[in-house]
């Protein structure tokens, strides 16, 4: 069964500029062929809910007089060539790295191009979900069907080197534009997968996929696999759930693994096709302040619809949002292997100098009040997949959903 999944980066289609920030971001997974992973985007404006935070006794401007020191002592003796705008990239990068959030960073205007391209589904590279964890690079999940898959990465890899260069401390952008390259040429990757070390050599592609497919299974059983979170995923999942209907399904699988995220928006409209309209999907707090409670929004078609969703390591973000909000409102049951653990929201600031900052700015919590962040969501029924299993093409993961929906 072919799985399509696409890239993640999530700012929305318009690049204007302002100083409040344009989306918010559920998540940051990266795809190593674009920029993308796990997010979720708003598109309303949140200035008025963040007027004060804990940073707030910060001075309003930082003394540069240390920093000018350390310029002035790299232009008169470093052995090499510099300019102006690498120096002032390295500044914004660092005063990101200074929050100790590996989600929070600063995008040049290169980099930021390079997110608003995955978003769209269209990329080059190998077809992967990258994120950053303790300061190492881990693949979050392949693409079913494009490179990284076919060369067997899995997720929960840890890439040790890129090319024979150390990925260690690398920002998952820096690893992207690394693994990154034209379309046909290789890229060797180093892994770290349990107690083993692993080469694969990967060759780059161009990857251009729908979010989204589906398909009524043997025994009238609908299903439904979302790869990611983009913007024709709502589209596709809603003219699922009519097919179902008109069909008469009885049951529907509804399939996340491997999926790193997307538009948050793009997760609560998709919960909303189980949810009765005002059920919550999520709630966003920043400390123990509730910031902004998301409903359910639209016309619950598959609602009483017996529905397995099938959640695995890879699954993160949108994705874990929407799985939390239909356990937690006893729509579905979970079936496969603890999820990733992405439960921060992240903005998008466009910035007038150019280059855009990512900056997690609240926690986000299932309806029960669970944040999952690091921790994951556990499913009710745990289904592994071996090696044997990925080797053979099988999958007992579906085929326990399909079952259990039979039964």
């Amino acid at each position: 069964m072919k799985k399509t999944e696409t890239t993640a980066r999530q700012p929305g289609t318009d690049r204007t500029r302002n100083t409040t920030g344009r989306h918010i971001i559920v998540g940051i997974l990266i795809f190593a062929s674009g920029l993308l992973f796990g997010i979720g985007f708003d598109d309303s404006s949140l200035s008025d809910r963040f007027n004060q935070t804990a940073n707030t006794n910060l001075p309003t401007s930082l003394d540069y007089s240390s920093v000018d020191e350390v310029y002035n002592s790299l232009r008169d003796k470093y052995d090499g060539d510099l300019n102006t705008d690498m120096l002032l990239d390295g500044l914004k990068q660092g005063l990101a790295r200074a929050t100790g959030d590996p989600y929070t960073e600063y995008l040049n205007a290169e980099e930021s191009q390079g997110f608003e391209d995955d978003l769209n589904g269209s990329f080059s590279g190998i077809g992967a979900e990258l994120a950053r964890e303790d300061d190492a690079i881990v693949v979050v999940a392949p693409i079913s069907g494009f490179p990284a898959e076919e060369a067997g990465l899995r997720p929960r890899d840890i890439i040790l080197q890129i090319d024979g260069e150390s990925a260690q401390g690398l920002s998952t952008t820096e690893a992207v534009n690394k693994i990154r390259g034209p379309v046909g040429t290789d890229v060797q990757l180093t892994l770290f997968r349990g107690t083993e070390r692993v080469e694969v050599t990967i060759t780059r592609a161009t990857i251009t996929i729908a979010s989204a497919e589906y398909e009524i299974l043997e025994g009238n059983i609908g299903y439904l696999k979302i790869s990611r979170f983009g913007n024709d995923t709502v589209g596709i999942a809603s003219k699922a759930a009519n097919d179902f209907a008109s069909a008469g399904v009885s049951g529907v699988v509804l399939d996340l693994r491997s999926n790193p995220g997307g538009l948050l928006n793009g997760s609560v409209e998709v919960s909303s096709l189980w949810l009765p309209r005002s059920t919550t999907v999520l709630e966003e707090r920043r400390g123990d302040e509730v910031i902004r409670t998301f409903e359910a929004n639209g016309s619950p078609i598959l609602e009483g619809t017996e529905t397995v969703v099938l959640i695995n390591e890879g699954s993160a973000s949108a994705s874990e949002i929407v799985a939390g909000a239909l356990r937690d409102n006893n729509a579905a049951t979970l079936f496969g292997m603890n999820s990733f653990g992405k439960g921060s929201v992240q903005q998008l600031d466009d910035l007038r100098s150019g280059g855009t900052l990512k900056v997690t700015i609240a926690r986000w919590f299932t309806p029960n009040g669970e944040n999952i962040d690091k921790e994951g969501i556990a499913p009710d029924t745990e289904v592994d997949m071996t090696e044997e299993d990925y080797t053979n093409d099988r999958d007992p993961q579906l085929d326990a959903a399909v079952e259990s929906l039979k039964q």
